[in-house]
């Protein structure tokens, strides 16, 4: 481990790895305009390659979504060693006050092995419903349970999220706070964040926030079977338990469905498995190359993303050192040293600006609940209000230049951005606002020559549509 709990860095050739396949593999990415955010590649527990693409970087964390299960089964899985439960704990028996008094067989039945395998028996995820009440452990002991546990695969964020309040009612700490000595610290992992229900509860299937060389160290301590600088983190024997198959998925959708473990997936070529986000972020254990590939992205088909992976980086491990070629050398560092996303730049300007001087627009409601936005024009940016009900944040987009913010109107809480405009005709300013710890990015047409005043919207990836959104004004007037 180096200098601040880094890992070692080496070349592609000396880890039996040529430069010329990772420049195909990113050659691939841009060709299928895949949105990638980070990439960390270990071979024999060194970066072999690694790479950000601005404005994303290196010490920034990024949205896990459900690669944050992989994390909860870790702290089940010492939990367990610990003598806190057991596979075959029975979930009622931890939740006796949530549990209905008509509580099915079947629901008397589920174990702690059936929450990590996916295998609840219920008719969907508890957590589609979150909006009809606030206690998430209640939502989850209501919801039928219409299948034998363990006979049926569902993907179900509910069953993770019961995994990390049964871990915090045991041991009497929160999911990341039991995590963090035993896993976080030895690892050297600092600035780790995780999203709580309204119950101050871990959300468990999603809410983790680290930084690329974080979730790499994750892979390389699974790929190590759970021992890390001599010390063992991690049972072995769950090591293996929670990277083999548990449970049949088979759906016909390729890289999920080739059986699930605990809180990871297995993957198409032997051997291979995962833990995923939406959107592409990934933890790919490679044990028969012995390598890692952590990934932090905004894609919206993910297979495509792993299918590139398949393609060029998981034959071109060789046994042993590489000679280098400094001609393929060179022209991987060159594209490493340029991968970026570039802010909009049609026109930098408009003529319409001297008659626009400073104008403010409210809205009808909309999905995006954007209540108002304030514009004002600068010779190097064009400075924007918007707001959300009472909050308010105010952006400064850079002319064909990525200017930095923070905002808390996404998430609640600060997070940083980088928004950009352009003038896409005379008449329509293209505004585009980047959450740099996150995959999403919004961006935001302003038709000035339409009448009546609107604006368009969209967001690049969702769970939902998206398609532009049109939203017309309600009032308009002058800013001071």
């Amino acid at each position: 481990m180096g200098a601040l709990g880094k890992l070692p860095r080496k070349s592609p050739e000396e880890l039996g790895l040529s430069s010329l396949a990772v420049s195909a593999f990113l050659h691939e990415l841009q060709t299928k305009e895949l949105e990638l955010h980070s990439f960390m590649l270990l071979r024999h527990g060194a970066v072999a390659a690694e790479g950000w693409w601005a404005p994303y970087e290196h010490d920034l964390p990024h949205m896990l979504f459900s690669l944050s299960k992989s994390f909860t089964s870790t702290a089940v899985g010492l939990a367990i060693s610990e003598g806190f439960m057991t596979l075959d704990s029975k979930v009622v028996s931890f939740f006796p006050e949530e549990t209905p008094a008509d509580a099915s067989e079947y629901l008397r039945s589920m174990t702690v092995h059936h929450l990590l395998t996916m295998g609840t028996g219920q008719e969907d995820d508890p957590l589609t419903r979150i909006d009809a009440d606030d206690n998430w452990v209640r939502l989850f002991m209501r919801t039928p349970v219409i299948h034998e546990p363990g006979t049926v695969f569902l993907y179900n964020s509910g069953a993770t999220y019961i995994l990390s309040a049964i871990l915090q009612k045991v041991t009497g700490q929160k999911l990341l706070d039991y995590l963090q000595p035993r896993i976080m610290e030895p690892l050297g992992i600092s600035g780790a964040m995780w999203e709580s229900c309204p119950k101050g509860i871990h959300c468990g299937g999603f809410g983790l926030n680290l930084k690329t060389e974080d979730i790499a160290k994750f892979g390389q301590l699974y790929l190590q079977k759970g021992l890390w600088n001599g010390q063992r983190l991690i049972p072995e024997e769950w090591v293996e338990k929670a990277s083999s198959k548990q449970i049949s998925n088979d759906n016909g959708e390729k890289d999920w469905g080739c059986g699930y473990g605990y809180q990871f997936w297995r993957c198409k070529p032997v051997g291979v498995y995962r833990g995923d986000g939406a959107f592409g972020q990934y933890c790919i254990v490679m044990p028969e190359q012995d390598a890692v590939l952590a990934v932090t992205s905004a894609v919206g088909d993910m297979q495509i993303l792993l299918d590139v992976v398949w393609t060029h980086l998981l034959p071109a491990f060789s046994p042993g050192r590489l000679e280098p070629n400094e001609q393929e050398t060179e022209v991987l560092r060159e594209k490493l040293q340029s991968l970026r996303l570039f802010p909009p730049c049609t026109e930098d300007y408009s003529p319409l600006e001297k008659d626009l001087l400073s104008v403010s627009y409210s809205f009808v409601a909309n999905p995006f609940q954007i209540g108002a936005l304030s514009l004002s024009f600068e010779d190097e940016a064009v400075a924007c209000r918007i707001s959300q009900g009472e909050a308010a944040t105010e952006f400064r987009f850079g002319r064909g230049k990525w200017l930095e913010g923070t905002t808390s109107l996404i998430r609640k809480f600060p997070e940083k951005t980088m928004s950009a405009c352009t003038w896409e005709t005379p008449d329509t300013l293209l505004l585009v606002i980047r959450l740099i710890e996150t995959p999403f990015y919004y961006s935001i047409k302003c038709r000035f020559g339409d009448e009546p005043f609107s604006i368009d919207v969209k967001v690049n990836v969702a769970f939902g549509p998206t398609d532009w959104v049109n939203i017309p004004v309600q009032a308009a007037g002058e800013t001071g």
